[in-house]
């Protein structure tokens, strides 16, 4: 399970070898092998007994901005690295490995858009959907046809590339929603609408999975490769996380669809922009907890999806320590 802590006065502390959650309906005991992850917002507080106790028990401590993005953490030392993968990981980055590497992530990552899209499709749209696709098709054979020594040379028009298709896929995306949740291209903070809302709370809740997937298998999330000019952000974890936002996608999809998010589960700000209030907050990390945990066979590997994550990262990561330099 994992604990969310986004109620104003709710606080996390240890009490004989069980964290204790407070809040004004009382208090629930848990057990500490039952926790994968603690996240806290603003206005929620952890003890330091607790929190010595979570590392300890090698639990990831996320701290947690309004957009659902991970502005801290804590790790146990027991994930620590060897010098090795990470100087393998630095000379990797700088490689022609890592042009085929980061083409591949892309190609894949519009792979999963354009079969979201398909999976969506009906006898009103299917067509419609079919002719995205193909526009989708035509940016990925120019990012497999591109060639160079080093990403830098080519990060630019793989970027542009891939952001055209992206603005194709949300296109349909938007042109599927009823009209309360249709949306006008992406918008990141803040955001413009519902979807974006949503989208960006999941998007933050994937980087704190992927980031720790990353730190567990001794790699070093702020080394990366499309995403490493980033100055102090976890740039490999902005480079992985690409194989997995449809996941997301998916599940703020259906959201809307359904329409199941309303007023009382977002406020706007004077600024015009959406921000995810505690209903809204409490529906959105338990659909996509909910969907991280089912079952899915990937390379005749059956486990959850948040398994998969951690299992792609260990794959990176032996990947990387194993790379030998020209």
């Amino acid at each position: 399970m994992h604990i969310i802590l986004n109620t104003f006065g709710t606080s996390l502390m240890k009490e004989n070898g069980l964290f204790v959650v407070k809040n004004n309906e009382g208090k629930q005991l848990i057990f500490p092998d039952k926790i994968k992850s603690i996240h806290i917002s603003r206005g929620a507080r952890i003890s330091s007994d607790a929190a010595l106790f979570a590392l300890e028990n090698e639990i990831d401590v996320f701290f947690i901005d309004k957009t659902g993005m991970p502005a801290g953490r804590l790790w146990s030392g027991k994930f620590g690295s060897i010098s090795t993968i990470r100087r393998k990981q630095i000379d990797f980055t700088v490689s022609p490995a890592a042009v085929d590497w980061i083409k591949d992530l892309i190609v894949k990552k519009i792979d999963n858009q354009s079969a979201l899209l398909l999976s969506f499709s009906n006898s009103e749209n299917e067509k419609k959907h079919e002719t995205a696709v193909n526009k989708i098709d035509v940016y990925k054979q120019k990012i497999r046809d591109s060639q160079s020594e080093l990403v830098n040379d080519i990060a630019p028009s793989l970027r542009g590339w891939e952001g055209a298709a992206s603005k194709v896929y949300f296109s349909e995306i938007s042109d599927m929603m009823p009209q309360s949740m249709k949306f006008s291209g992406r918008s990141m903070r803040p955001a413009k609408d519902i979807f974006n809302m949503l989208l960006n709370y999941g998007y933050g809740m994937l980087y704190g999975k992927v980031e720790s997937a990353l730190i567990k298998s001794g790699l070093d999330p702020y080394t990366g490769v499309l995403h490493r000019e980033d100055y102090n952000r976890p740039a490999m974890a902005f480079d992985v996380i690409e194989l997995y936002r449809v996941w997301i996608d998916y599940v703020v999809v259906n959201l809307c669809i359904q329409e199941v998010i309303d007023e009382d589960c977002y406020s706007v700000a004077t600024d015009g922009g959406f921000w995810l209030e505690t209903q809204g907050k409490r529906i959105l990390i338990q659909s996509v907890n909910d969907y991280l945990s089912e079952i899915l066979n990937s390379g005749g590997i059956i486990r959850s999806r948040a398994v998969h994550i951690d299992l792609y990262a260990q794959d990176l990561a032996q990947k990387m320590f194993k790379f030998k330099s020209g």
